[in-house]
């Protein structure tokens, strides 16, 4: 009896251990994070790499096994380039870095977080392409990439996101069309908005005032209805 409650604490403390060593893991990355940005009006200063994890800093929010769910720093005067180190937040649900001075790519690496539910990443000055490996996020419900210069093709592994309500990708550079793949998450999916006004895609047009394409989700059932929903799209 003895022996099993030996064992018993034994693997009570192990496990503890994987939580802690988890949660530095996860303060490890965020601080690299930090490391990187330029933070002029001092909103990082409560990242203290020398805590036992990163849950008790501003702007992040941690689940009851002390890892990371949320990180909001929206409108935060944040500038810089965003890590690959992000994808490893195996727990992460809301990244929120909308309204800053980010710069640089997208890294691929956000396609690992499987949990994700929201990717708020407009009104920066991100560049390169919209990574293909987004696709592979199923929870992701919200994907607003609008307001920075983004260019290259919309991947059409988007179009695995059945989960997806809003796709806002207006306002960058993004050339050829909206693939169909996409466009048809109005029948397979909860899509409820899809704006790609004033970029460079074909049957689109740019404008200097605000144009705004949007798909409805209603009980659509057909091809044809599908293709009109497609026509008026494009009439944008």
């Amino acid at each position: 009896m003895a022996a099993q409650t030996g064992a018993a604490l034994l693997l009570v403390g192990l496990l503890a251990l994987a939580t802690m060593a988890s949660s530095n893991t996860e303060g490890d990355i965020l601080y690299s994070q930090r490391q990187v940005w330029k933070d002029p009006n001092n909103v990082l200063t409560s990242w203290d790499p020398t805590l036992v994890n990163p849950c008790t800093w501003f702007h992040v929010t941690c689940n009851l096994d002390n890892s990371v769910t949320r990180v909001d720093l929206g409108n935060a005067g944040i500038s810089g380039t965003l890590i690959p180190q992000l994808g490893q937040l195996k727990n992460l649900q809301y990244l929120e870095l909308y309204g800053n001075n980010m710069s640089g790519p997208i890294p691929t690496t956000l396609g690992n977080l499987t949990r994700l539910v929201s990717l708020d990443l407009y009104d920066n000055h991100l560049t390169g392409v919209i990574p293909s490996s987004l696709g592979a996020v199923g929870t992701l419900r919200f994907l607003r990439l609008h307001g920075n210069k983004l260019a290259g093709v919309i991947p059409a592994s988007l179009g695995r996101l059945t989960k997806l309500v809003e796709l806002e990708l207006q306002e960058n550079m993004l050339s050829g069309t909206v693939p169909l793949e996409i466009l048809s998450l109005v029948l397979v999916g909860d899509l409820t908005e899809l704006n790609v006004a004033k970029n460079n895609l074909a049957g689109t047009v740019r404008s200097s005032k605000p144009r705004v394409a949007t798909v409805i989700h209603y009980k659509l059932s057909s091809s044809g209805n599908l293709n009109l929903c497609k026509n008026k799209l494009n009439d944008f």
